[in-house]
């Protein structure tokens, strides 16, 4: 009878360290990481700004055009000013640096070399927020004398459209002032004649400075 008994508090011990762990493997459920949810994070990195301007990478700068020249992480040394008539500029730590004849990226290299004297890895974008010195004149019987904004590849008939006829215009006398070699020249302009499809070749392509006439 004591061997029964003993026997059967031994499969109630046994059962009873068994449930035990089973509990615990049930109720083991493991804790969310709340770091595992959260998305990564990737560290800045250094990228150098690109200089450029929006009139294209191939845009000469020229006197009286409006520039930005910016230098990464330095903001006493960030400034916007025009080109000067004698084609400079003045920058901080620089003083006069010749602007006209360069395109932006161009400028931008020049800027960075001499920089390199007084700041390490200088990066610097120079982008032209206005095209002063790209203009063309159309003066005369017009309904807007003055400048007018030389667009790419613009001709002179499109520079009279933007300027517009009066009731005194004399169409068939219409002439181009231009300077040629340090000479100026007159180039004949039929607006009846060329809006006709004759004598294209008078239908040329402006350059700075020129001035489109109307008697």
């Amino acid at each position: 009878m004591k061997k029964i008994t003993r026997v059967g508090a031994l499969i109630l011990l046994a059962l009873s360290l068994a449930s035990g762990v089973m509990g615990q493997t049930s109720t083991a459920v493991p804790q969310p990481n709340s770091q595992d949810n959260e998305p990564a994070v990737s560290a800045p990195g250094k990228s150098a700004p690109v200089s450029n301007s929006p009139y294209g990478a191939d845009y000469v700068i020229g006197a009286d055009d409006m520039l930005h020249i910016s230098v990464w992480k330095e903001p006493d040394l960030t400034v916007s000013l025009p080109v000067r008539p004698d084609g400079k500029i003045s920058l901080p730590l620089l003083d006069d640096v010749t602007a006209a004849g360069l395109t932006p990226m161009h400028l931008a290299n020049e800027i960075t070399t001499r920089l390199k004297k007084f700041i390490a890895d200088p990066r610097v974008t120079v982008v032209v927020t206005a095209m002063n010195s790209q203009r063309i004149f159309v003066t005369g019987e017009v309904v807007h004398s003055g400048p007018v904004p030389l667009l790419p590849n613009m001709t002179v008939l499109q520079a009279l459209s933007a300027a517009g006829f009066n009731q005194f215009s004399n169409l068939k006398g219409i002439y181009l002032l231009r300077m040629d070699n340090g000479k100026q020249v007159k180039l004949p302009f039929n607006y009846k004649e060329v809006v006709k499809g004759k004598h294209s070749e008078q239908n040329i392509q402006l350059r700075p400075g020129d001035t489109v006439v109307v008697p």
